[in-house]
C-alpha cells in the first residue's frame, strides 16, 4: 500500500501595511487663555492682499471675548508679487489693537544676502528678486544681467533706495515665537532637534524632512514655506502658505483656545 503524499502547506499570503497613524501624546492643542491669535502665511509682494486680510481680521477680531489680540505673519514679505515695498511698509504699520510679531522668511534672508554680498544676485533673482527691485524703482535691465560689476550696481543701488527704517525691520525680524502649545516659524524645525535646539537655516528653509516626519514636537508648529492650494493641518503642524502671489488666496490662521479657524482672500480682493 502506497502512503498517501504529505499534504501541500498553502502559501501565506502577503499582509498589506499599515497606515501609519500618527498619535499625539499631548492633550488638544490650545492658545493661552483671553487670547486671540493670528498668523498669516507666505504674501509675496501682494500688499493689496494683505490690506483685505487686515481688514477681515480686524472685523473677525471684533466678534470675540478675548482681551489680547496677537498678530503674527511668517515671513517672506517680498518677491515675485508687485509690492513688496508696499507689504514690508504695511506689517511695519500694522491694524491698530493687537500685538505684533514679523518673521523672518527665507527671501528676506537672499535680500539682505544681497545688500552685503552683491555675487548672491543670481540666486535671489532666480527666487524673485527681481520684482523686488522693481518696486523700489531699480531698473535691472539697465545694463548685462550677468557682469559681476553690474551685480555691484544693484546692490549698491537697492542700499540707496531702501529706507533706513525699513533696513532695521528687515535685520530684526525674529527666527520664531511661541503662543501657548504653538510654536510659529517660517518653513519649519528639523525633527531630531528640540525647538529651542534649531539650525537658523532650517528654520528658513526646511522643507522634506519636516513635512513628512510625524514627530511630536511637544508643540503644533504653524509655518508657511510651503505652497498647498488649501491649508494643511496635521497633528503636529500647520501650513498655511497658499501661494498667494499667484493664487489670490492669502491665508490667517485664528487660533482661540482649543479652537482654529482659517480666513482667507479670493478673486474678488485681487485687484
Amino acid at each position: 500500500m502506497v502512503a498517501p503524499a504529505p499534504a501541500r502547506k498553502r502559501a501565506s499570503r502577503p499582509r498589506a501595511p499599515k497606515n501609519r497613524v500618527f498619535k499625539s501624546r499631548r492633550p488638544k492643542a490650545r492658545a493661552p487663555s483671553g487670547s486671540v491669535v493670528y498668523a498669516i502665511g507666505d504674501i509675496h509682494g501682494r500688499a493689496d492682499l494683505l490690506d483685505a486680510l487686515h481688514a477681515r481680521i480686524e472685523a473677525d477680531a471684533a466678534t470675540r471675548d478675548a482681551q489680547r489680540r496677537v498678530l503674527v505673519w511668517l515671513g517672506d514679505y517680498v518677491d515675485r508679487g508687485a509690492d513688496p515695498k508696499g507689504v514690508i511698509e504695511r506689517v511695519m504699520a500694522p491694524p491698530a489693537g493687537f500685538e505684533t510679531v514679523a518673521l523672518l522668511g527665507n527671501h528676506e534672508d537672499l535680500m539682505l544676502r544681497f545688500l552685503e554680498d552683491p555675487e548672491t544676485g543670481p540666486d535671489w533673482m532666480l527666487n524673485g528678486g527681481a520684482q523686488t527691485l522693481a518696486s523700489y524703482q531699480i531698473d535691472m535691465m539697465d545694463g548685462c544681467f550677468f557682469r559681476a560689476d553690474r551685480w555691484d550696481a544693484l546692490s549698491r543701488a537697492l542700499r540707496e533706495a531702501l529706507p533706513a527704517p525699513q533696513r532695521r525691520f528687515l535685520e530684526r525680524l525674529k527666527l520664531t515665537h511661541r503662543e501657548g502649545d504653538y510654536f510659529f516659524v517660517h518653513a519649519g524645525v528639523r525633527p531630531d532637534r528640540a525647538l529651542d535646539d534649531q539650525d537658523r537655516d532650517d528654520l528658513i528653509w526646511i522643507r522634506g524632512e519636516f513635512l513628512f516626519s510625524d514627530m511630536d514636537y511637544g508643540a503644533v508648529v504653524v509655518h508657511g514655506h510651503t505652497i498647498s492650494d488649501e491649508p494643511q493641518t496635521r497633528a503636529n503642524r500647520i501650513g498655511i502658505d497658499t501661494g498667494a502671489y499667484y493664487s489670490d488666496r492669502l491665508t490667517a490662521l485664528a487660533l482661540e483656545g482649543d479652537r482654529m479657524t482659517f480666513l482667507q482672500t479670493g478673486e474678488t480682493d485681487a485687484r
